[in-house]
């Protein structure tokens, strides 16, 4: 079996996001990238079914430009045998993703893609249910547990809102990954260095023959109000009498 991670670079976790000052996107310049938290969670279920003989080559493969396969080499100095580098702008839209990355598993005879449920720089949670839609492939979002028998059918517990979901379904498959997922692990300085003399093939979209002309516009990036401090009041007394007189009704 052949499992496909799209991976994602993106502005790293711990650095607070600021607008351009043209106010059509977030600054990036001189700041620290690094994988996706979610696309990290999704490389190791991926490098797990592997080392369980379930899962016999993980590919890794991202969009964008040069500068993303950074996070390729990171993805192989995680578990991953080879990746792709699909060339295209860094802002490509969720929907065009799917389609390069639909075209990337057909490809390569992919049984199982498992990606991260979104990427934490737009939040989009799109690209895994238009992927499987693409395919005609069933999905399961939101895994926060995975489990493969040998006939090749899948149980995967979902988060859902009113609790955990366990749905079942046969390869190939689409699963998005969760936060509870899994713990990733850290990529070790031997695997760094391994990762460097692993393949990194190149594609275009136009050898995927894929389009991807866009079809949003952002308008404007701007950061949230920012939110008044609260207040401490002596007794239950006042808070009382404050949300009766002061608290607004929404």
């Amino acid at each position: 079996m052949k499992v496909l991670v799209p991976v994602k670079r993106v502005l790293d976790y711990n650095i607070k996001p600021r607008p351009r000052q043209d106010g059509m996107g977030v600054e990036l310049s001189g700041l620290k990238m690094s994988m996706n938290p979610f696309d990290e969670i999704a490389m190791e279920a991926a490098v797990r079914l592997k080392e369980a003989g379930m899962a016999e080559e993980v590919i890794a493969v991202t969009c964008g430009p040069a500068s993303s396969q950074e996070t390729l080499r990171t993805a192989m100095a995680l578990g991953a045998d080879r990746s792709f580098h699909v060339e295209s702008p860094a802002d490509i839209e969720p929907l065009n993703v799917a389609r390069l990355l639909a075209a990337v598993a057909r490809r390569e005879s992919i049984q199982l893609v498992i990606c991260g449920k979104q990427a934490i720089d737009d939040d989009s949670n799109q690209t895994g249910q238009m992927l499987a839609a693409l395919l005609g492939w069933p999905q399961a979002t939101f895994a926060s547990a995975i489990e493969l028998d040998p006939l090749g059918t899948m149980r995967v517990t979902r988060e859902i809102d009113g609790g955990l979901e366990i749905v079942s379904l046969r390869l190939p498959a689409v699963i998005t990954a969760d936060l509870r997922l899994n713990e990733p692990r850290f990529a070790t300085l031997p695997n760094i260095m391994k990762a460097k003399k692993k393949p990194l093939d190149l594609l275009t979209p136009e050898q995927l023959e894929v389009g991807i002309q866009p079809h949003l516009q952002c308008l404007q990036v701007f950061e949230p109000p920012a939110r008044k401090s609260g207040i401490l009041v002596k007794d239950v007394e006042e808070l009382v009498l404050r949300l009766r007189n002061e608290a607004k009704v929404i």
